[in-house]
């Protein structure tokens, strides 16, 4: 379930704007989802081998070439489907954990 909400978490990340990984990991650390690189980047692998990543080679001012990561079409599709998913998942939460 974790890997599902990750992915989730991920592709949300990534339907404002194109992010380096490092810049993901913050944001989720943000967001008290704490990941290590040795989680985000397989997961990151998978979702490019799927489709619904593709990333970009952008070179820095400090350093070696930075690798940006971007929603394809395909990913965002998929994207509305997990949140569609979500939200029924999260109703049916709400509806069996209310107090009678």
């Amino acid at each position: 379930m974790r890997k599902g909400v990750l992915e989730f978490c991920i592709l949300s990340i990534l339907s404002n704007e194109r992010m380096y990984a490092s810049d993901i990991l913050g944001r989720l650390k943000e967001a008290r989802l704490l990941v290590v690189e040795g989680t985000l980047y397989p997961l990151l692998t998978r979702l490019k081998n799927a489709g619904l990543l593709a990333y970009e080679w952008e070179e820095s001012t400090s350093g070696p070439p930075r690798k940006y990561y971007l929603l394809t079409e395909t990913g965002g599709r998929f994207l509305e489907e997990l949140r569609e998913t979500w939200n029924e998942l999260q109703n049916a939460v709400e509806q069996t954990t209310e107090k009678q």
